[in-house]
């Protein structure tokens, strides 16, 4: 029976593979037939998410995104080893909840690096000769913060917004290469990530943030879903968009 999503023989890196989004992601695509290159800095994390995967030959691979200038030469050196990529997602990623006032221009800059830079620098590597396989299907975990204004949110929203904006014109510079870039924008999804973000919450708060989405709160499979629909066949013809997975929160 045919299968649209179906991701045999197909490589893909994800970063942020050790919890959250980022490890729903990784097992889903193990599940599609897809073989995974699990990026983040916590080697027995990341051990955490190959043991929920279907087997398959994927690989743990430990490294800190912060070291920008050595992602190209990094990702030249994995695929000398695992082959060339067929899909990179970008999951990792920094939140910050802090109000104007005392948001610091070193705070940005971290959530910058990360978030943005990295997402560039990742691209940049993934379309070199040799690391890309003949198709390649990039995406970014964007957020509805690009989308819909929160207070105290300025910084991480800038971050996400970026990605949306970079996202479009990427898709156009990097189609001749056969390379798509597209990001997704999720509404509020418990992970850990989200619930360090609640932290600074009252529990009146958080339920506000759950009462602003129409179909309730989301999982991590949602996202991860949207993930695989982007990588496969199914989007195929699907290039520079952002898609937004919120449970309607972004519908007020």
């Amino acid at each position: 029976m045919h299968n649209p999503m179906a991701l045999d023989g197909r490589t893909v890196l994800v970063t942020g593979a050790s919890s959250g989004l980022g490890r729903a992601i990784s097992v889903l695509i193990s599940k599609l037939g897809g073989r995974v290159v699990l990026v983040a800095r916590n080697v027995e994390r990341l051990s955490e998410t190959l043991s929920l995967m279907d087997e398959g030959e994927h690989r743990v691979e430990p490294f800190d995104l912060n070291e920008l200038e050595g992602i190209p030469r990094w990702m030249k050196q994995l695929t000398s080893e695992v082959g060339p990529l067929d899909g990179l997602v970008h999951s990792a990623g920094l939140h910050a909840t802090l109000p104007l006032r005392v948001l610091k221009p070193s705070r940005l800059d971290e959530l910058m690096k990360v978030n943005v830079s990295a997402a560039m620098v990742l691209t940049k590597g993934f379309r070199q000769r040799g690391v890309q396989a003949e198709r390649g299907s990039v995406v970014y975990l964007a957020s509805v913060a690009a989308l819909a204004g929160s207070p105290g949110n300025a910084g991480y929203s800038a971050t996400k917004g970026a990605l949306v904006s970079m996202c479009r014109s990427l898709a156009v510079e990097l189609a001749p290469e056969q390379i798509r870039v597209n990001c997704l924008a999720p509404g509020w999804v418990p992970t850990d990530l989200a619930a360090k973000a609640g932290e600074k919450l009252k529990d009146a708060q958080l339920q506000a943030i759950s009462d602003m989405h129409p179909l309730g709160l989301g999982h991590p499979d949602d996202v991860a879903n949207a993930t695989a629909f982007l990588l496969a066949e199914t989007g195929r013809w699907i290039t520079g968009q952002t898609l937004v997975i919120d449970g309607g929160y972004t519908c007020h």
